[in-house]
C-alpha cells in the first residue's frame, strides 16, 4: 500500500473521500455556478476531501529578501519562479503544497500562482478574463486527479491543468498561461538578487517544510484519485516537460532523461528550440523534510531563435554558451556575459507535470526519444 495515503488523508480531513463523491455538487456551497453550462462529464468530478475553500488560497501575500528568508528556506528548495518587467518573484512549494493557489499583483499584473500537489504542477495565469480581474480559490473537487479552482466573482469552475472553465459563466474560456519555472531558491536568489520571495506570514498554522505527500512522486507510485485511462508509453508518476501548440500535437520530454541530456536543440513545430535542464532542485513530493529530499532537474524550453537567427547551444565547463557568439546563458534564457548580454529568450513550454496528468488531458501526445544529445 502506498504510504503516503494516510498522511494524504488525514492533512485533507477526509474519513471518507470516496463516499463524498457523490456529493461534489451541493448548490448550496455554489451558489452562483451555472451547473447547467458546463463542458465535462459531471460523473469525472471526484471529492477530494475538503469543502470549498478547505484547502486556503493566499490572498494576501507577504514578500521579504532572500537574506531573511534563508532562515527557513534551504538553498535547493523548489520554488516557482515567476517575473514580468523587472519584478521577480519566488513562491516556495513548501509553502503552496498547502495552499495551492496564491492571487498576486507582479509588475502591477493581476496573476494566480497554482500548484497542485497530485499532478506536480505548477501553472501561473493572467486574472484578467474579458475585461474582469478574478479571484481564485480552491473547490475541493478533483478531475483526472487535478485541482480544480473557482473564481470569486462569478464562481466558475475551472480545470487547473488545462485554465480552461468547466462549469458555469466562463465555461471554455481559457485562462492565459504565463511562463514560470519551478528552480531552486538558490538559482533563483542568484539571478535575482533582488527578488521577492513569499513568506510564511499567510495567516495559517501549516508545518511548512514539510511534505505531507511523502514517497508521493515515486516513479512506482500510482495517483490518487485518478481512474482514467493508463498511457503504457510512459510511467505515470515520470515528470515531463511539455511542448504544447495550435498547429501539432504536444510533445513531452521525459525530465529523466535530461539527467544525461541537459541542455538539447532540437525542433519542435517546424522552430528550433533549446531545453536547458542544467540546474536542480529537491522534489517537494519524496521524503517528509522537502530540505532533504533528492534532487531532480529543473527543466524549460526556449525558442532558439533571436534576432532572425537560429542558435545553437552547449555547456562549456559548466555554462551555458551559445556557439554563434560564445555568450553565456542563464536557466531563464537570458544571456548575462559576452556579446549578446542582456537578450532575452522566449519561453515556450507549458510546464513540468507527472506524465499521467498531462496524457489524460491530451492522449495524443507525442512521446521525445532522446538520442545522441537530443
Amino acid at each position: 500500500m502506498v504510504r503516503w495515503i494516510g498522511v494524504f488523508a488525514s492533512l485533507l480531513f477526509a474519513a471518507n473521500v470516496l463516499a463524498q463523491s457523490s456529493g461534489a455538487f451541493p448548490k448550496g456551497e455554489f451558489p452562483k455556478t451555472d451547473f447547467d453550462n458546463l463542458s465535462v462529464d459531471l460523473d469525472s468530478i471526484l471529492s477530494g476531501g475538503p469543502p470549498k475553500d478547505g484547502i486556503p488560497s493566499i490572498d494576501q501575500p507577504e514578500f521579504s529578501t532572500a537574506e531573511q528568508v534563508a532562515e527557513w528556506l534551504s538553498d535547493d528548495e523548489p520554488v516557482v519562479a515567476f517575473y514580468s518587467g523587472n519584478d521577480a518573484r519566488a513562491y516556495p512549494l513548501q509553502i503552496l503544497i498547502y495552499h495551492e493557489i496564491v492571487n498576486d499583483v507582479v509588475d502591477d499584473k493581476p496573476v494566480t500562482v497554482t500548484f497542485c500537489p497530485l499532478c506536480n504542477a505548477s501553472i501561473v495565469f493572467d486574472r484578467n478574463v474579458k475585461g474582469d480581474v478574478l479571484d481564485f480559490g480552491t473547490t475541493g473537487r478533483l478531475r483526472n486527479s487535478d485541482l480544480i479552482m473557482y473564481d470569486r466573482q462569478s464562481e466558475t469552475w475551472w480545470q487547473q491543468f488545462t485554465g480552461r472553465g468547466i462549469i458555469g459563466k466562463y465555461n471554455d474560456v481559457k485562462l492565459t498561461q504565463l511562463p514560470s519555472q519551478i528552480v531552486s531558491f538558490e538559482t533563483f536568489r542568484s539571478n535575482f538578487p533582488d527578488g521577492k520571495i513569499l513568506t510564511r506570514n499567510t495567516g495559517h498554522s501549516r508545518p511548512y517544510g514539510n511534505n505531507p505527500y511523502r514517497g508521493y512522486d515515486d516513479i512506482n507510485s500510482s495517483p490518487f484519485l485518478y481512474d482514467g485511462p493508463e498511457d503504457k508509453r510512459l510511467p505515470p508518476m515520470e515528470r515531463v516537460l511539455s511542448l504544447a501548440s495550435d498547429n501539432q500535437a504536444s510533445t513531452l520530454i521525459p525530465v529523466s532523461k535530461l539527467e544525461d541530456n541537459p541542455i538539447l536543440n532540437i525542433s519542435y513545430d517546424s522552430k528550433p528550440v533549446v531545453v536547458i535542464a542544467s540546474s536542480k532542485a529537491t522534489s517537494a513530493l519524496d521524503k517528509g523534510s522537502i530540505a532533504s529530499s533528492r534532487k531532480v532537474p529543473a527543466a524549460a524550453a526556449f525558442s532558439a531563435q533571436l534576432n532572425g537567427e537560429t542558435l545553437q547551444f552547449e555547456l562549456d565547463n559548466g555554462k551555458l554558451i551559445d556557439k554563434k557568439s560564445g555568450s553565456v546563458w542563464n536557466v531563464f534564457g537570458r544571456a548575462i556575459e559576452g556579446a549578446m548580454k542582456g537578450q532575452q529568450l522566449t519561453q515556450i513550454d507549458s510546464g513540468v507535470h507527472f506524465a499521467f496528468a498531462w496524457l489524460a488531458f491530451e492522449p495524443e501526445s507525442n512521446i521525445h526519444e532522446i538520442k545522441d544529445g537530443g
